[in-house]
């Protein structure tokens, strides 16, 4: 992605209230507020326009993040619909300033907006399908464009939903490798701005070591994994079938050594130097 400035405005002086975001240069803009301020949101004339939206919170039945993405000709009118649903507690919309996003354009953008998030796997979709549209390949190049930008701005705003777990600038810079073991098991991952990445094929041990009772978070976030398929079992340990983010090296090293572990110790360079030694260079 391209270098940018964000602009924020805070309409009430706090990040997790009602607030709006630009970037230079762009024509579009964001809308962002707690449900608890659902009527505050939409007396924004912004909400009068048409546009893309987003609902976040977490699903009920599994406890794992939740996201609806929809398109409106008037977000205000629209959204509305959505008070009956009970799993959000956040509200995203973008619209263009200039006005020129037609109904083509927005359901273009919602399609490929759930396809991202279907493809990052970071939340339970909660759209039964995308209404997607056809554009013609001029306009599609320009909805791109939108579509980055508004991905850039997602994050400030507190979604992260649709962040790949390992980004393009992630996957073609180098970075260096990381390896955690214990009694023969071994993981390898490296480091990224969110936390830690462990790699598909990686190691983890089979039986949850007996202090884990004592700190139960690790177990709950095994079987997490389990649950989901992404770790299995796989003779006298545990696979990774996919690489996974974790959001701290602590985290990781618990999934893989069965109970409570320290990120900083337990995990090594290819010099055999734990992350405690490289942050302390």
């Amino acid at each position: 992605m391209a270098s940018a400035t964000i602009k924020i405005f805070l309409a009430h002086g706090d990040p997790k209230r009602l607030r709006t975001a630009e970037l230079s240069n762009w024509t579009g803009k964001a809308v962002a507020g707690p449900r608890s301020e659902f009527d505050s949101v939409l007396a924004r004339t912004e909400s009068s326009n048409s546009g893309v939206y987003f609902l976040t919170g977490n699903d009920p039945e599994t406890g794992n993040p939740a996201l609806y993405i929809g398109e409106a000709e008037s977000i205000k009118d629209r959204v509305k619909s959505h008070l009956q649903k009970d799993f959000w507690n956040q509200i995203v919309f973008f619209i263009s300033k200039d006005e020129n996003l037609t109904k083509a354009h927005i359901r273009y953008c919602e399609g490929r907006l759930i396809e991202i998030a279907k493809s990052t796997g970071r939340a339970v979709i909660k759209n039964s399908q995308a209404s997607g549209s056809k554009l013609p390949e001029s306009d599609r190049e320009e909805m791109e464009v939108f579509l980055e930008k508004m991905q850039q701005l997602l994050p400030p705003l507190g979604v992260e939903l649709l962040v790949p777990a390992v980004s393009v600038a992630e996957r073609e810079s180098p970075r260096e490798l990381l390896s955690c073991e214990i009694k023969g098991i071994r993981a390898t991952g490296y480091l990224t701005p969110n936390g830690i990445v462990v790699l598909k094929d990686s190691q983890a041990v089979l039986t949850p070591r007996e202090s884990s009772t004592k700190y139960p978070w690790s177990t709950s976030l095994r079987d997490k994994l389990k649950v989901e398929g992404s770790l299995i079992e796989n003779g006298d340990h545990l696979k990774f079938v996919k690489d996974i983010e974790f959001s701290s090296p602590s985290a990781a090293a618990a999934v893989i050594h069965g109970g409570q572990a320290n990120g900083l110790t337990a995990w090594k360079n290819q010099l055999n130097k734990s992350l405690k030694e490289l942050e302390s260079v």
